[in-house]
């Protein structure tokens, strides 16, 4: 937790992008230099929040009765209910509304299921498989595969669970997914985001 005197100091951005957590951010930095933008050097700051649990920490800090910065965020389907919360308390949406698309156009966008999901699909299970080969933890993927629990299971779910299961593997694959994906089939909820700031 920051204390009062490094907010004091603190640069005012001009746009905060709230994720849930690093793979997240490494994946919204990566596409956009993809796309020809430094968002440093725009004002736009990415920040992983630890968790959906934390939004409002981030919208006290930077939404309307705080710096009043243009806001939006990326968040995983399962978590919609935390970032609603946060937005209504600020007065931004409705806490029990079901209008759809209205997170979006207050520049919040969901991915389906997760960050992992829209970039695997996005880029292909097979090609996902070759960056794990190039990672060079294509053995340990294997073994992976060989547990009861996802035998049966397709390749992208355990091409997912590999990610999830290790300190460091959500960030580290959204990395290189994000540098993998082709432009024009970048998950949509990720190029809505970075369009919005």
């Amino acid at each position: 937790m920051e204390t009062d005197q490094s907010l004091a100091a603190e640069v005012i951005p001009q746009a905060v992008v709230l994720v849930e957590g690093m793979s997240d951010r490494s994946a919204l930095e990566v596409l956009a230099r993809r796309r020809g933008r430094d968002l440093h050097a725009e004002g736009v700051h990415v920040l992983a929040m630890n968790g959906a649990t934390n939004i409002g920490h981030y919208l006290d800090r930077y939404g309307p009765s705080g710096l009043d910065v243009r806001i939006a965020g990326l968040y995983d389907s399962a978590e919609e209910r935390h970032f609603r919360r946060g937005l209504a308390r600020v007065g931004l949406c409705s806490e029990t509304s079901a209008v759809e698309g209205e997170l979006e156009a207050h520049g919040f966008f969901v991915c389906s299921a997760d960050l992992e999901d829209e970039l695997i699909r996005a880029v292909g299970a097979e090609q996902v498989l070759e960056i794990v080969e190039a990672a060079g933890e294509i053995t340990s993927f294997h073994r992976l595969q060989r547990q009861p629990a996802l035998r049966d299971r397709g390749l992208h779910h355990q091409l997912r669970r590999l990610m999830g299961g290790r300190s460091g593997g959500k960030q580290r694959y959204a990395r290189l997914m994000a540098e993998a994906v082709e432009l024009d089939r970048v998950p949509r909820p990720l190029a809505a985001v970075l369009d919005y700031v």
